[in-house]
């Protein structure tokens, strides 16, 4: 008797572990790219470049294939995309006056979980947002770089406690070492009692495009291929960062294959250096006892255009430079999946409460991308709308992609069916006309939803013909001298105008 009443207590006080098991909320784990192409990742159909990390977690998970950001208020893109990430919200939708920094008391996503869930939050790397929503958001943190960009090899970064930032200190290593030092740390002191959001958010691979030498020399040994839509200058003036913004001037016009070549590959070695510290925190979660219990998201605030239509940076409508990676894996995500499903970065805000068995508050834009990976849906939306600030915006139906120029009056008519890089203009063809009107209606519709009252078209529009000045080209104080030497000085070529 005595050992059967011991049995059966042993037996309840298991099932109840297991119970308690089964209720704790997961873990959280949210990886954060800068600048990151959507075909920057081997399993995601790209041969030239080199990511074991992120294709195992490709093969771990579920990728949504036509990921965006959704355009930007500003031409610092990254601080729009990230706005929309901590409020769940389209840029549009945030009602602010600083709508880079303040977002009028939204519930941001790290509080939300922290408040509904009882959810440890923790901050690492790049916040691009102001002191402000960084307290309202986390109240703890480590290596918080406060800023757009830096030299990844030189820089410093403060520590977030109690709310409070700590004084600048020297970050001792590159930026995204450093960044996974500290969330490989927070991983294995994590207690099991409690659920974490890590949000490590790396400033690789934005510029300047400086990563280790032996990163670096992979792709000049091994040269990858430039864009299929490869131009040596943009045809017309899309918006003013085009000739004037500090992207577009990284590289001397017109674009040449040799300098955009090696830039590519300064790109690449930046990515997969990236890739390299993210495998060291998978393996951090692999080797500790969250590992069942945590999901994992990787994504990035958008793409870049690294040559493509002869532009640099991420100030436009292009597919290259507004798509960009969304892998989820975690317990109950299939593996090795994947959906051509529209999705915007933002949507990782309902996605994430999902997880955590929240609901998300009331008003945001963010779906929730759970049904998707589960199977009972195959889409959220029907299309993708892709505004920037008052002078680009884009519709796609999934077929057919309808860019409004409305500073110069100009449109472009692409089907992506057939010309997926966006190269073959249909816009001015009669035979199209009837697809033109279409889509500026769906395009209508969105932006009745969003709230966009800039129009479509101006009285008096500005010159389409751009004016390229290499005279006008910035250096700014984060590119490394090797870098400066390179592209700015001019030592080979006069013509590579500079200011400083």
């Amino acid at each position: 008797m005595k050992h059967a009443t011991l049995l059966l207590i042993t037996i309840f006080l298991a099932s109840q572990n297991v119970m308690k098991a089964a209720d704790a909320r997961p873990n959280i784990i949210f990886l954060f790219a800068d600048d990151q192409r959507a075909d920057t990742i081997g399993a995601h159909g790209n041969p030239h470049i080199q990511t074991p990390n992120m294709d195992q977690l490709a093969a771990a998970g579920f990728s949504f294939r036509k990921n965006y950001c959704a355009g930007s208020f500003s031409g610092a893109v990254c601080v729009a995309s990230r706005a929309m990430l901590m409020t769940g919200r389209h840029w549009m939708n945030i009602p602010s006056e600083k709508v880079a920094s303040d977002w009028k008391q939204l519930p941001l996503l790290p509080a939300v979980l922290e408040s509904e869930g009882d959810y440890r939050t923790f901050i690492v790397g790049k916040w691009h947002n102001g002191k402000a929503t960084l307290r309202r958001a986390f109240s703890s943190g480590r290596s918080v770089y406060m800023g757009g960009m830096a030299n990844h090899a030189d820089f410093e970064v403060q520590d977030l406690v109690d709310g409070e930032l700590s004084a600048k200190r020297p970050a001792g290593g590159f930026s995204s070492s450093v960044f996974a030092d500290e969330a490989v740390d927070y991983i294995r002191a994590a207690d099991a009692d409690n659920p974490f959001f890590l949000y490590v958010a790396f400033t690789a691979p934005h510029d300047p495009r400086n990563p280790p030498e032996a990163y670096r020399k992979i792709y000049y040994d091994q040269r990858p291929p430039l864009p299929k839509n490869f131009l040596p200058q943009h045809p017309f003036m899309n918006a003013p960062q085009a000739t004037m913004g500090r992207d577009e001037g990284l590289a001397p016009w017109p674009r040449t294959p040799e300098i955009v070549g090696d830039q590519l590959c300064e790109y690449y070695g930046l990515v997969t250096h990236l890739d390299e510290q993210v495998g060291r925190v998978l393996q951090a979660l692999k080797d500790s006892p969250h590992a069942e219990n945590t999901y994992v998201v990787y994504t990035a605030d958008h793409g870049l255009a690294m040559g493509s239509h002869g532009l640099l940076g991420k100030q436009n409508i292009y597919e290259q430079s507004m798509q960009c990676p969304l892998i989820l894996s975690g317990p109950g995500i299939p593996q090795g999946q994947s959906s051509d499903a529209f999705t915007y970065v933002h949507d990782t805000y309902a996605t994430v409460c999902s997880f955590a068995g929240i609901k998300p508050p009331p008003d945001v834009d963010s779906r929730d991308l759970t049904p998707i990976m589960q199977g009972t849906s195959n889409k959220v939306r029907d299309s993708i709308f892709l505004p920037f600030q008052d002078n680009q915006r884009a519709i796609n139906d999934g077929r057919w992609k309808l860019h409004i120029y409305p500073q110069i009056n100009h449109q472009l008519l692409f089907d992506l069916k057939s010309d997926p890089h966006e190269m073959n203009n249909l816009a001015d063809d009669a035979a199209h006309a009837s697809e033109v009107e279409r889509l500026t209606a769906l395009m209508e519709s969105w932006r009745t939803r969003v709230g966009d009252r800039d129009p479509l078209s101006v009285k008096n529009p500005k010159p389409k013909i751009p004016e390229y000045s290499n005279s006008n080209r910035t250096l700014d104080k984060w590119q490394p001298k090797w870098i400066r030497d390179k592209y700015f000085d001019g030592r080979d070529n006069p013509s590579h105008g500079l200011k400083k």
